[in-house]
């Protein structure tokens, strides 16, 4: 039998502030969230983003 692959996944980045869908990667599955202090074009800051699948 062949090896099962874990398949890239596509995630999105939701500011804490606005809430808005600000950025869209791909990553394998598992692991812990991501939180990452990112760019906001509403507020024009940098502000904290978390993982959030859609």
């Amino acid at each position: 039998m062949s090896k099962s692959k874990k398949k890239a996944e596509t995630i999105f980045l939701v500011c804490e502030e606005t809430g808005d869908y600000n950025y869209s990667l791909k990553r394998k599955p598992g692991g812990e969230k991501l939180r990452l202090k990112k760019y906001s074009a509403r507020l024009r800051k940098h502000t904290w983003h978390n993982e959030k699948k859609k």
